[in-house]
């Protein structure tokens, strides 16, 4: 008579053992490939963006968005007839390209929380300056030719929003605090520390690696360090 023989409690627990082992290696690999595939797709977005800016300055005499004014003012309202919406009909909230993926959403406290109703997860560039020695500048908060820009493919048009504490929610286009989604101070740069709700830092510090995903004025996009990144980088002169 053959005698069936299952395993062990000790061969059970001995496999259980080498699982355990083979997820502590690959987890880590999985978590580094899910943050590169969102980093990528955060690339797409933003050129697709570009995409949308390019084709709204075609019709109208080569002006783009700047500020963050709210209702129908706003970049991403403006943007719509050309992502997909009927002349500026539907909601912004349903166009996946104004989303980073990597933009916290979960985690333990209120603001964690409170981040899953963030809808604008990318700042706009609204900083002009008097002259090349300006190292302040001041908001120019209304629509701006592209030929003022001389260094197109070198100036920064979007980047990546910080998720801090202070940074404001934004869940709809009449929300109060929708102005404070654009960048036109050194205290916004990531590199600054200043939480200030007016003039801390906007620009995601470490929202890929150690720096931000941004949108240039000639519609490609890359990632930039925080640490490279110059207010240079954001002159409109």
């Amino acid at each position: 008579m053959n005698e069936r023989r299952g395993f062990t409690l000790i061969e059970l627990l001995v496999v259980i053992a080498i699982i355990a082992v083979l997820m502590g290696i690959l987890m880590p690999s999985l978590q580094r490939v899910k943050k590169q595939a969102q980093a990528t797709t955060c690339l797409n977005n933003q050129k697709q963006i570009g995409l949308a800016a390019m084709l709204y300055a075609e019709n109208y005499d080569s002006f783009i968005p700047r500020g963050a004014g709210g209702g129908d003012a706003i970049w991403f309202v403006q943007f719509l007839p050309y992502v997909g919406h009927v002349e500026n009909q539907g909601d912004y909230r349903s166009v996946d390209i104004y989303k980073c993926k990597s933009f916290p959403r979960t985690g333990n406290g209120l603001y964690n929380m409170a981040n899953a109703w963030q809808t604008v997860t990318y700042v706009i560039n609204d900083w002009t300056f008097s002259s090349r020695r300006d190292n302040s500048g001041s908001s120019v908060n209304r629509p701006t030719k592209l030929s003022v820009f001389k260094r197109r493919s070198q100036t920064i048009y979007m980047a990546d929003n910080e998720s801090g504490s202070w940074r404001p929610i934004i869940q709809d286009q009449d929300s109060r605090e929708i102005a404070r989604c654009d960048i036109f101070d050194p205290g916004h740069m990531p590199t600054s520390d200043s939480k200030d709700i007016t003039r801390g830092r906007r620009i995601a510090r470490e929202r890929h690696r150690n720096g931000c995903n941004v949108l240039f004025l000639d519609w490609h996009s890359e990632y930039v360090e925080a640490e490279e990144m110059t207010l240079d980088m954001w002159r409109d002169k």
